[in-house]
């Protein structure tokens, strides 16, 4: 029986064996992207295309926020837990390769080549792709991404306003100059763009010979005569009324969207927030100034190949199927996406197509967005010194030499390396010396006796000690650890108290020159003075007048009047910022209606400074009014009475009694929204963003900056944080003692 049962099992084994060997496994390639829309869409079809051309291959996509996508990439792929392709931008390519997450795309090429070429001679790279995506994904004698789409700006025309107008040429930017007489009709202007912005000033830069950066050395290149002449181009459309001024990104799209403008500077962006709007989209205009047509920065996007893939042949197999001239022409029509195979656009719908069509030719004559690490870095100072030079002409050269000055401080040379062992030395005497202690208390008989007489209670706090050391105690520490450290893009080495040194001496600077640590300190007190003064104020009288009986429908007023607490803060603070807009704003349109001429609120820190701090009080006054409500139901009435027996005026009763007996309950509300005040990050970044000049920048942005736009660099950036947290504890301390009262003497009876 036994010898029976050994046979079938054998059997069977054997069996499952055979059957599972006759099955080809299945392998899997995972794939990145930070797509959505109708570009996902599109993908997703093609991906299904793939893996029916490979039946033992699935690929398992991964859609990641764009916000997290570079953060997520950096973390995932060292750890050999990340994609084996991924898609997005070349700019981050130079940072990509220094960290050593991506490998050379040249065997994709090679292929894409080789089918290109069929039975013919074999085709060139530049005979397969558009030669900007292969300009910008090339370093080092080698491509280091399979280019897929390209993004660029192109001129929007309002069909309606365009034919009004007679058809006019649109090959000549300064011909729209001849529709600011009114023909266009009342608050129509020719053109609008976000002019203020570098990203769109590049186009007219460029048409005179200049640009923001210089890709060979990645020196900052937007100062000298040909940047000057530039923005003095810009000045005079603005004079002339050609283009409005101080328009962001929103604004543009509304002015268009709304039949205000001509015309309208933007990117592929814009469509989906166009509707049924007829538009006719033509390639940037050339200058009559200069001769030289407008060219546009050129973002390609492109497949790449992760450094550790698990399944690298497959990867490349899925990078080649994407750029496929089928597989381009399924992009360009269900993702409307300007894709860079050449031969995709042999398709005569594609072909004729009006929207795809002009921003492929605008990116044809464009220039690769140059991806050296000091790009993105170039931005910042660049929009700061653009936006100064226009609001006051007189001070161009002074603007420009300022956003010099900002680059060269954000790409400083880093505090030399030290050696680590004292900190080494230090921690390890503190942990030895914790240790020590513990073993001493744990062999105490009485502490002993203690604990287990305290373990139901022990039981009852341990959850809460665990998640406050987490959430709270190990963040602390560790940025603390942080700020010893300096380096750009995450690439961090030991420098001692170096970050400290170079803040608190302002880098050498004047201690309240523009950025310094000081200046930008003052500005955080005067912020959270201000807010403070108007918070309870106007908290007290509303709930001063909330409380008397007489007022009939209170119950709704209090609701209505807590709304602004109750709505997330970044709504507010993009609803106020829209308010605050000089041309399209909601504030400036009533100061017109009563004759007031439109006030360009970030244009000077006075009002920029109005403007967040009007903000921060919508948002903040009703968490006041709320604690002030509850106290004054606590006061007892007889208190009134009483006084109103003695003779006691309404303002006696109010400084006497009502005030007393506020402060214990108001006074820890105050030091709450002090603390929330003086790290509003939303309301300024949202609002202001820290115009004008960075004026407005306070503490908590100013860290922001230094952490996330300036080449990460995030030991200073924690260096920023301990000392915001220095100052809280001081603020809170003295906080504190204000709630108490002044210390009586010792013996002195309560």
């Amino acid at each position: 029986m036994r010898a029976w049962l050994a046979c079938c099992v054998f059997a069977l084994l054997f069996f499952t064996q055979s059957h599972a060997s006759a099955q080809p496994t299945q392998r899997t390639v995972t794939l990145w992207h930070a797509y959505r829309g109708a570009e996902q869409q599109a993908l997703e079809q093609l991906i299904r295309s793939f893996e029916r051309t490979q039946p033992n291959v699935r690929v398992s996509v991964l859609a990641v926020p764009f916000d997290a996508y570079a953060s997520k990439l950096e973390a995932a792929i060292p750890r050999q837990n990340g994609p084996d392709l991924f898609l997005d931008a070349h700019e981050r390519v130079s940072s990509y390769r220094a960290r050593g997450l991506i490998v050379d795309s040249d065997a994709v090429l090679d292929l894409a080549r080789t089918e290109a070429s069929g039975a013919g001679a074999r085709l060139s790279a530049s005979d397969v792709f558009e030669q900007v995506s292969l300009d910008a994904f090339s370093a080092n004698s080698h491509v280091w991404g399979a280019p897929l789409a390209l993004k660029c700006l192109a001129l929007f025309v309002d069909e309606a306003l365009y034919v009004r107008a007679g058809s006019p040429p649109l090959d000549e930017l300064e011909s729209l100059s001849a529709f600011t007489d009114g023909r266009l009709g009342e608050g129509v202007v020719p053109l609008v763009y976000y002019a203020s912005n570098a990203y769109f000033h590049a186009p007219i830069l460029h048409a005179f010979g200049g640009s923001l950066l210089d890709p060979a050395d990645g020196r900052y290149a937007f100062v000298g005569e040909r940047a000057e002449r530039s923005v003095q181009f810009v000045t005079q459309l603005q004079r002339d009324h050609v283009t409005p001024q101080e328009l962001d990104g929103a604004a543009v799209s509304q002015m268009f969207r709304a039949g205000k403008s001509l015309a309208a500077i933007s990117g592929p962006w814009m469509l989906g927030e166009l509707g049924d709007r007829p538009v006719r989209i033509v390639a940037l205009p050339r200058l009559r100034q200069t001769g030289q047509p407008m060219r546009s920065f050129v973002t390609v996007e492109g497949a790449l190949l992760a450094q550790h893939a698990r399944e690298p042949a497959l990867a490349r197999a899925l990078a080649a199927f994407l750029v496929r001239a089928d597989a381009a022409q399924v992009r360009a029509r269900v993702g409307r996406q300007v894709v860079a195979t050449r031969a995709a656009w042999s398709d005569p719908a594609l072909a004729q197509d009006r929207t795809l069509q002009p921003f492929l030719r605008a990116a044809r004559v464009g220039l690769a967005m140059p991806t050296h690490s000091n790009m993105r870095l170039a931005f910042e100072p660049a929009n700061q010194a653009l936006r100064r030079a226009l609001r006051d002409p007189a001070a161009l050269r002074v603007a420009l030499e300022a956003g010099a000055r900002r680059f060269a401080v954000g790409t400083r040379p880093l505090p030399p390396a030290s050696n680590p062992l004292w900190l080494q030395l230090l921690l390890g005497s503190l942990a030895l010396t914790a240790i020590y202690r513990t073993v001493q208390r744990a062999r105490d008989p009485v502490f002993r006796q203690s604990v287990r007489a305290s373990r139901t209670a022990y039981a009852y706090v341990s959850h809460a000690v665990i998640v406050v050391g987490l959430l709270v105690v190990s963040p602390l520490v560790v940025g603390a650890l942080t700020s010893l450290y300096a380096g750009r893009d995450g690439a961090l080495s030991y420098v001692g108290t170096a970050n400290y040194r170079e803040i608190l001496t302002a880098q050498g600077a004047g201690l309240l020159s523009s950025g310094s640590f000081y200046a930008v300190l003052l500005v955080t007190v005067l912020w959270t003075l201000a807010n403070l003064v108007l918070h309870v104020s106007i908290g007290v009288i509303l709930a001063l007048l909330l409380s008397r009986t007489w007022l009939s429908l209170r119950g709704i007023y209090r609701v209505l009047l807590i709304v602004p607490w109750a709505v997330p803060s970044y709504v507010t603070a993009l609803s106020w910022k829209g308010m605050f807009q000089r041309q399209t704003g909601a504030i400036n349109a009533m100061l017109h209606m009563v004759g007031v001429e439109p006030v360009s609120w970030f244009a000077s820190f006075s009002t920029a400074f109005t403007a967040n701090v009007l903000t921060n009080t919508w948002l903040g006054f009703p968490f006041m009014m709320v604690v002030t409500l509850g106290a004054l139901a606590g006061i007892p009435q007889d208190l009134y009475e009483a006084a109103e027996v003695d003779g006691a005026s309404a303002w006696q009763q109010f400084w006497l009694i009502t005030v007393p007996l506020l402060k214990p309950s108001l006074l820890p509300a105050v030091a709450m929204g002090a603390v929330w005040t003086f790290n509003q990050f939303n309301v300024i970044y949202l609002v202001s963003g820290g115009e004008p000049d960075g004026g407005t920048e306070i503490l908590v942005t100013e860290a922001y900056r230094w952490a996330f736009t300036r080449q990460a660099q995030y030991g200073y950036a924690a260096a920023y944080a301990v000392l915001i947290f220095g100052v809280l504890v001081l603020l809170t301390r003295a906080l504190d003692r204000v709630t108490q009262g002044p210390a009586r003497p010792k013996g002195e009876n309560s």
